[in-house]
């Protein structure tokens, strides 16, 4: 927390956790953009209320300040802003959304996390500034930033962010060889699996998996299908069959295929046909580039990608030292003999990262770990 965010009262860190909460609404769904919330809050003598409310819209526009004032009307002059990410300061065909503020009359900005972006850090709280509106930053900044940690990982790395999800068993297996898909968790923990998809702009799985498994990769919780995440498949020499589920669904759900030059064309022709799309890879010594494939995805405007892919696809990213987040979800029973053990050891926690938070999902212990500093 800096030293303004220190000075930030009970009030101010209160609402400040309710636009976090706003923001999440649109995770997955703003495009380039990260997905802020607003409030604008007003104090008449009889107590703080919100009086306007705003997050980035579904494909990045508007952005979060100008919904929240727009509802705000009239009584956001003299209010106080609670914007999770600092305003914008570049124009465009619309005003930043700084000087947005300013013409509101706002009296007040509490911002949270910092933009990394050169065009905004530091120069949208100096609008502020420079109009008299007095301004404290880094309120609650590490848990708004927790939230967009795709569009900060894709501005600072140029890759997104890379969420590695592993179900466990209780001796740490993530499967039996052989049997494709082997429950290991609950139905509790499969609906914050679902949930953790729908907040994700893409679901990777190698191809091995998605042979093995034939899986969907779609959100299926009740009234979210539309929020399925792009899914991805590594897959070389374009083996995935054009009647899989995922062939079958991709003018549904959109599916992209990584591919090398050189994959047979008939294989391509028939998963087109299915609506497949495909995404050339660089190979390195007979594997896809992964570090390359991230800049790519990065610049087709991914922030967030969610790892599901087997021990294969899961040790590979793990090598390559492309993990930002680690949630991993054990279960109570264990495989024993014949098992598929997990590329990390969940006992003692991956080095190089910190624990971030537990929880029990029914009769699973669900641990989520970041990158230490």
């Amino acid at each position: 927390m800096t030293e303004a965010g220190a000075l930030a009262g009970d009030a101010d860190r209160r609402f400040m956790a309710a636009a976090i909460r706003l923001s999440r609404r649109h995770l997955g769904l703003t495009g380039t953009n990260p997905s802020v919330g607003t409030l604008i809050v007003r104090d008449d003598g009889a107590g703080p209320r919100i009086v306007g409310r705003g997050v980035t819209a579904i494909g990045g526009r508007p952005h979060a300040e100008p919904q929240a004032l727009e509802e705000a009307g009239e009584a956001a002059r003299g209010a106080t802003a609670y914007v999770t990410l600092e305003p914008c300061a570049h124009h465009g065909r619309t005003p930043p959304c700084a000087n947005t503020l300013v013409a509101a009359g706002i009296s007040r900005v509490v911002g949270a996390a910092s933009d990394p972006d050169p065009r905004v850090s530091g120069k949208g709280y100096a609008i502020l500034r420079e109009a008299g509106i007095e301004v404290f930053e880094g309120v609650l900044a590490d848990e708004a930033a927790d939230l967009m940690r795709g569009y900060l990982t894709r501005s600072l790395k140029k890759r997104p962010e890379v969420t590695l999800k592993l179900a466990l068993s209780a001796d740490g297996m993530i499967g039996r060889r052989g049997e494709g898909q082997v429950a290991i968790t609950g139905a509790i923990s499969r609906a914050q699996v679902h949930m953790m998809r729908a907040e994700s702009d893409a679901i990777l799985v190698g191809i091995g998996t998605a042979l093995a498994d034939d899986p969907a990769l779609t959100c299926r919780l009740p009234g979210l299908s539309a929020r399925s995440p792009l899914r991805i498949v590594l897959d070389r020499d374009t083996r995935l069959p054009p009647g899989s589920v995922l062939a079958r669904t991709a003018r549904e759900v959109p599916v992209l295929v990584t591919a090398a030059s050189d994959c047979p064309t008939p294989r391509r022709i028939a998963l087109a046909e299915q609506g497949v799309d495909f995404l050339a890879v660089d190979v390195h010594e007979g594997h896809i580039a992964l570090p390359e494939l991230l800049e790519d995805l990065a610049a087709r405007g991914i922030m967030t990608l969610m790892v599901e892919g087997g021990a294969y696809t899961a040790s590979a990213f793990l090598d390559e030292d492309l993990v930002d987040r680690l949630c991993l979800f054990t279960g109570p029973a264990e495989i024993g003999p014949g098992g598929i053990a997990a590329p990390l050891d969940p006992a003692h926690g991956p080095a190089g990262f910190r624990l971030l938070r537990e929880a029990r999902f029914g009769d699973d212990h669900y641990r989520e770990y970041v990158r230490a500093g």
